[in-house]
């Protein structure tokens, strides 16, 4: 019984988290029992437990001859959707600007991150206000690895890393954040149309799934007069 409590809060979790990305949009329908079934190989039982927990968070409505509905329309929770739509809310409308989009070789990084293959696609944007002044600049990297590694050559889904990490079932399940306050070097400045000094939030995180692999790394310097940080990490929030 606990293995199989486990299979159907996991089974959740992913769901849960590709609704919140935009992978499955408001009003539109879940996939049904027998295609999860397939997708993650568990019961019937197991899929009907999962759809029940997302009933209870308010995800979805599932309506007897008609499957289940996803009812889940606030701002994604994931940092990189949410912190556009967050500050457009407020009437700060920012655009972004990708700098680099492309397969790289990093032997350090993957020794640091513990990983065989030096293979990463290398994803950095700056996010801007209409004044061409940058709020945001991020430096991510995603092992080349599974769907991944033809990533460059097919492009993103919708635009968005968050939501084809997701369609790939790649989905953060923890991480492990270091944050500072550092000034920008002349490089970072220029890409941020800032002063080289400026003072900017530094976090440095990594992202794992429930087996403890690698989705991402990334590094991101914010405005620290637009972004205050909430971290939560793990399951419940407990680092």
């Amino acid at each position: 019984m606990p293995g199989q409590v486990h299979k159907h809060h996991r089974v959740a979790h992913v769901l849960a988290e590709e609704i919140r990305t935009g992978v499955h949009a408001d009003g539109s329908k879940l996939p049904g029992e027998h295609a999860l079934r397939e997708r993650f190989g568990v019961s019937r039982t197991t899929v009907r437990q999962a759809l029940g927990v997302l009933g209870e968070q308010g995800l979805i409505e599932t309506h007897a001859g008609i499957g289940s509905i996803v009812t889940f329309d606030g701002a994604p929770l994931d940092q990189h959707l949410g912190w556009t739509r967050a500050l457009a809310a407020q009437g700060t409308e920012l655009t972004t600007q990708t700098l680099r989009f492309e397969r790289i070789q990093d032997v350090a990084l993957a020794a640091e991150l513990g990983l065989e293959s030096p293979e990463f696609i290398a994803l950095d944007r700056v996010r801007r206000l209409s004044d061409g002044h940058g709020v945001s600049l991020e430096f991510s990297r995603v092992p080349a690895v599974g769907p991944l590694a033809d990533l460059v050559e097919r492009g993103l889904d919708g635009g968005s890393l968050d939501q084809t990490l997701a369609a790939a079932g790649r989905v953060r399940d923890s991480s492990d954040a270091h944050i500072a306050v550092a000034g920008l070097d002349d490089a970072d400045a220029a890409a941020l149309r800032r002063s080289p000094g400026d003072s900017f939030l530094r976090v440095a995180q990594v992202f794992r799934d429930a087996d403890g692999g690698v989705v991402e790394q990334v590094t991101s310097l914010l405005d620290p007069s637009r972004f205050q940080l909430h971290v939560r990490t793990g399951r419940g929030g407990q680092p």
